[in-house]
């Protein structure tokens, strides 16, 4: 005889898949009623505003490759003697992130004043309770502050996030782009790696009037939001932690001696004025910064100026997941009688498998925006954000063409009037371009010769099966 499932285990059962169910539904449902931009953002675009016919107080450059972004940084927080700012969505502690760590530490030791701000999820996933960041944030002069910590009991926040990327330094420079801060962004040791960019920008005049005083202020607006928690600071510590984190300090210490050993040339004196170009202007874009659903501002200026600017449009973005305003803009981008021409990653080269799925989908509504697509398809996952218009401007930041960027998190893109930047930006950018693949249709191509198409994975084929049926009821999240 079979036997049968007693009544309250089946109710047990069912009432926590029902409380699962509740939680989730509270967890996603203030995110749900994604819009278009108010009136009073509309008002407010300028498109004149984003250009100058006079040279600027800042320069600047791309930084191309991961090694030198990395390089940069280092050499950057090296020769601190004020004030570090860093924000970034995630940190790990691999051989790029401790060596960001120990650049860090031994700038505290020297007296400077650091600020690090950090995505709540992932610290959560990734730096609580490591003992490097305990090390780190245990000197005086170093404050860590989490950006939407993890609280379980507040569902409705859950999903937002911090997803900015900056460096500021003193007044000497700063570095704004997508990477993030380990292996995959960062130096060119290991075997895993992602695409990406960053900009350099470097104050030569009168500083009130740079960017950088922009840039600060926006982490200011974040540093000092109720959203934001001190994070690892305890005045009461025990002598076997204090020990703990005074002998991981020594460990970073001496980290960072062995990187001066090793790599000497990251921290020589570099000459700003000779590696950068002259800039016209430089405007930060931004997302409102609460923990919470945001109007698409950032989004709604993005394409704006791609609509209303002067020339032909490229732009690169990892994937694309828009709703039906968002096809909207890029329509109206696309209709604007100028050449909009879009990179993203192929089906099988995309690093998030919800990416995948949902290009796949609707491949058919992006082409029929009018929008060229070029699909980067050479085995490494692409994770740069950017985009020109003409043959002057250039943005470079963390904005994904996707409902997470637009409406859930904070996000960043700066914008640079400046012929020469203009120009190197489009000759790194071709150098993606030249070996994609030029879509002609949702299942065919224009192939050069020799081009085949990457397949995906068997791994990647199981995720993809499991996602397809979800992607409709959860890519507002993604």
């Amino acid at each position: 005889m079979k036997k049968r499932i007693k009544y309250p285990i089946y109710f047990g059962i069912l009432s926590i898949f029902l409380l699962i169910l509740v939680y989730l539904i509270i967890a996603c449902v203030p995110y749900t009623k994604q819009g278009k931009e108010k009136s009073d953002t509309a008002d407010k675009f300028r498109v004149q505003e984003f250009y100058s016919e006079k040279t600027g107080e800042d320069r600047a450059c791309i930084l191309f490759q991961n090694s030198e972004a990395l390089e940069e940084r280092i050499r950057l927080i090296s020769h601190a003697q004020d004030r570090i700012i860093l924000s970034t969505f995630d940190f790990k502690t691999d051989n790029s992130g401790k060596r960001m760590i120990s650049a860090l530490y031994n700038a505290a030791q020297r007296g400077v004043k650091v600020q690090i701000l950090v995505d709540g999820f992932s610290y959560f996933l990734h730096m609580r309770g490591k003992e490097e960041f305990q090390a780190l944030a245990a000197q005086d002069n170093v404050t860590f502050k989490v950006y939407n910590p993890v609280n379980l009991f507040k569902p409705w926040k859950l999903m937002a996030r911090l997803h900015d990327k900056y460096l500021i330094v003193d007044k000497t420079a700063y570095i704004l782009g997508g990477r993030n801060c380990y292996d995959y962004f960062l130096g060119d040791e290991t075997n895993y790696r992602n695409y990406d960019w960053d900009v350099l920008v470097y104050p030569e005049g009168n500083i009130n009037s740079s960017s950088l005083v922009q840039v600060e202020q926006y982490f200011d607006s974040i540093w000092n939001l109720k959203d934001c928690k001190v994070i690892m600071k305890s005045k009461r510590t025990g002598k076997r932690l204090q020990r703990k984190l005074e002998e991981t300090g020594s460990r970073l210490q001496s980290a960072y001696e062995q990187m001066e050993e090793d790599k000497p040339e990251w921290f020589q004196d570099k000459d700003y004025r000779t590696m950068t170009v002259e800039t016209n202007n430089i405007r930060l874009l931004a997302n409102p910064v609460e923990a919470s659903l945001k109007e698409p501002v950032l989004f709604y200026n993005m394409t704006e100026l791609m609509k209303q600017g002067q020339g032909d449009v490229y732009f690169h973005t990892p994937y694309i997941i828009c709703n039906d305003y968002m096809m909207g803009k890029l329509k109206e981008v696309c209709s604007s009688g100028k050449t909009v021409c879009m990179m993203t990653n192929s089906f099988a080269n995309n690093g998030n498998p919800f990416g995948a799925v949902d290009y796949k989908r609707n491949k058919g509504k992006i082409l029929n925006t009018g929008v060229s697509i070029l699909e980067y398809d050479k085995g490494v996952s692409y994770h740069g954000k950017c985009f020109t218009v003409g043959d002057r401007l250039t943005g470079v930041g963390s904005f994904n063409w996707d409902m997470r960027s637009a409406y859930l998190d904070t996000e960043l893109m700066l914008v640079i009037d400046s012929k020469p930047l203009n120009a190197r930006m489009r000759e790194y950018m071709e150098e993606y371009e030249k070996d994609s693949l030029v879509v002609t249709g949702e299942e065919s191509y224009d192939l050069k010769e020799g081009q085949i198409p990457r397949t995906i994975t068997r791994d990647m084929k199981i995720q993809v099966d499991a996602l397809y049926l979800l992607d409709p009821l959860l890519r507002f999240l993604m």
